[in-house]
């Protein structure tokens, strides 16, 4: 604590008000609800969760008001909230393939099975102001009925509609799961069908090491450098993705699919022999697809970056994808050249958290240490100077 500062403790307390104070802002405007942060915040909300590592839209929304705005003291503040939690069980791993897409692209390939759906992006804006915003009688345009919006709605793969006016062909009809839900399948599955990819990882049922639960240490295989990466900090993440695509490993993919919507969420629980859903939480899912010249053993074949996070994040999915991929050089029997493909490096610096920490412990009383390096200068000057003075004398 600041209890050499001026006042003490009462200083401390008035900087607490101060902040309480600020962060009101002016008392004649409204003040902003957690429901307000929560809808019409949404991306900011999906970040503190999946980089606070805790799926709570209300308790995000909460630490961004607290925060003042400041997302890495929001995510602070989820995390912290985070580890006074109980733990009474994991869930089944979720299935992506039943998810429930709100929007669904590919770089790859034009048209899917489900079709390709563009739902809420900024990817076709022109990134101009829009001053309507501005009024509180701005409203948003109402998508209209046929055009893939909105639930329950026909959803057309891209490029499907014919020139000559003639109405679509109804698309095929998709593949149910096991329980009777719609799976949509993904494009690496249309890879693996012909053997051009190689196949997902096989489960051999040994439980992940947890990193919330145990500190990182290495070498870290990838389940846990996935954990690390998803609650990674995005601008992080994304410096080093772009490293990997100007050369700092050689890595330039094609996006194989992004998708974003709900997945259930299910608890196994003993007594009852079965898993019983919880709910639904909403994902990022991204599937990179990237050359792979093979090896002694392998033929050559594309192979997998993977990302998934909380909410819709399609950039930090991304990001996480590409360095993904860059950290598994060495089972593909790559060449180490960049920082993207040192998983010390990249998993020990990922953490905004811990990188606050260290970065802003700075700001607190070193004054003892101070005072050992004032004296150290002060010495070692007066010894550089000691010698001139006795040639001086000397003369």
């Amino acid at each position: 604590m600041y209890v050499a500062v001026k006042g003490g403790e009462a200083a401390i307390r008035n900087a607490h008000a101060l902040l309480a104070k600020k962060r009101r802002g002016e008392e004649s405007v409204p003040e902003i609800g957690l429901d307000q942060i929560a809808g019409q915040l949404s991306l900011a909300v999906d970040r503190v969760m999946a980089e606070g590592s805790l799926y709570d839209r209300e308790l995000a929304a909460l630490a961004i008001k607290q925060a003042r705005g400041d997302l890495i003291e929001a995510i602070f503040l989820a995390r912290a909230f985070r580890t006074t939690l109980p733990r009474f069980g994991a869930s089944v791993p979720v299935d992506t393939g039943t998810m429930r897409i709100e929007r669904r692209i590919s770089a790859t390939f034009k048209d899917l099975p489900g079709g390709q759906v563009l739902g809420p992006t900024f990817d076709y804006t022109h990134r101009l102001m829009d001053e309507r915003l501005a009024t509180r009688a701005a409203e948003a345009p109402s998508p209209r009925a046929g055009e893939g919006w909105g639930e329950g709605e026909e959803r057309r793969e891209l490029g499907a509609v014919p020139t000559d006016g003639s109405h679509p062909s109804p698309p095929a009809p998709l593949p149910q799961g096991e329980r009777g839900e719609t799976r949509m399948p993904r494009v690496t599955d249309l890879l693996g069908g012909e053997g051009l990819i190689e196949p997902s990882p096989a489960d051999d049922g040994t439980p992940p090491r947890d990193l919330t639960r145990e500190p990182l240490s290495f070498p870290a295989d990838r389940p846990l450098r996935l954990q690390a990466l998803a609650r990674g900090d995005e601008g992080f993440l994304l410096a080093l993705g772009y490293s990997t695509q100007r050369g700092y490993a050689r890595t330039h993919p094609f996006v194989g699919e992004i998708r974003f919507g709900t997945v259930e969420v299910s608890l196994p629980v003993e007594e009852l022999g079965f898993a019983v859903p919880l709910g639904d939480i909403a994902v990022t899912e991204c599937q990179s697809v990237n050359q792979f010249k093979g090896s002694a053993t392998e033929p050559p074949q594309f192979t997998r970056g993977y990302g998934l996070v909380f909410g819709q994040s399609e950039r930090k999915a991304m990001s996480m994808a590409l360095v993904d991929r860059a950290l598994r050089f060495k089972e593909l029997g790559e060449e180490k050249s960049a920082p993207s493909q040192d998983e010390e490096f990249v998993l020990s610096h990922c953490d905004n958290v811990q990188a606050t920490g260290f970065v802003e412990h700075l700001k607190l009383p070193h004054y003892v240490d101070f005072q050992a390096e004032l004296d150290l200068i002060r010495r070692m000057r007066a010894e550089a100077e000691a010698p001139d003075e006795m040639k001086e004398a000397a003369e």
